[in-house]
């Protein structure tokens, strides 16, 4: 059985990112873990060019975000943050497009045509832990961790908590903020960050049925009803029914729609043609 945290990069042309699409699944796994698959901008823009890639491949219809090695990211490098201070400007204009990149790259997943699961192995943490709160779905081996740390180095995790809130109860988001204290997977579950919990032995196989039964709907669906869901995350109730109906309407007439019911009504399995 395939370790999705052990994907390789065969003819693969970015070292930073391996590659495999299986039966509509698309796995997009981060292979630098001597750097903790740090959200440099390298590897920023390399998830941000497969994630395009993907949305423009009929044949993907699920995408699994996961990584190498112990630490699933450990968000900014701090590194390459520290080394723009010897800017002119103290690494204004660096920080200014470095921190556009990554609200980029979030907002890239949560408007993406297809589902994003993050698959998560280790540590998420600051942006890593942010771009988890970032997809999807969100599944965990029971030794993952996850924390918002920035408080400790006098650096508030600003940008994380865009997604860390729209995951999480206020206060369960302050928690993590305030403190930089780290949170293993079942209070991530119970905080409502992540959606399950499984045993590393048991991982691929949860992550593959996951993975699977997505796969297996209309895509034109699927991405109709992503973008409808965060679309009326931020709306008044009133709005929020006017925009679902309009959707649902517009849903109805799809041709998906018409086979979807018709092969219920028949007891038959539906042929889609995401459209």
């Amino acid at each position: 059985m395939t370790d999705l945290a052990a994907v390789p990069a065969a003819d693969h042309e970015n070292p930073l990112v391996g590659t495999l699409l299986h039966n509509g699944v698309y796995r997009i796994v981060m292979q630098r873990p001597e750097r903790m698959n740090a959200l440099s901008r390298e590897m920023m823009a390399a998830l941000a060019a497969e994630l395009t890639a993907a949305a423009e491949n009929p044949e993907i219809r699920v995408i699994l975000l996961g990584a190498e090695g112990k630490v699933f990211c450990a968000g900014h490098d701090l590194k390459e943050l520290t080394a723009a201070r010897a800017e002119a400007d103290r690494g204004r204009g660096t920080y200014e497009k470095i921190m556009r990149q990554c609200s980029d790259l979030m907002q890239q997943i949560v408007r993406h045509p297809k589902p994003v699961i993050a698959v998560v192995t280790g540590v998420a943490t600051a942006a890593g832990c942010q771009l988890v709160a970032s997809c999807d779905l969100a599944l965990a081996t029971d030794t993952a961790t996850f924390c918002t740390p920035g408080v400790n180095i006098g650096l508030f995790c600003s940008t994380p908590m865009v997604a860390l809130s729209r995951n999480v109860a206020p206060k369960h988001a302050m928690e993590m903020l305030l403190t930089g204290e780290s949170i293993d997977a079942s209070t991530a579950k119970a905080f409502g960050l992540i959606n399950r919990v499984v045993p590393r032995d048991y991982l691929e196989q949860v992550v593959q049925k996951y993975a699977e039964t997505i796969a297996s709907k209309s895509s034109h669906t699927l991405k109709v009803g992503k973008e409808a869901f965060y679309r009326q995350l931020d709306m008044p109730l009133s709005d929020a029914y006017d925009h679902a109906a309009n959707v649902m309407v517009e849903n109805m007439l799809a041709r998906d729609a018409e086979e979807g019911i018709d092969a219920f009504l028949q007891k038959r399995d539906p042929a889609w043609t995401d459209s």
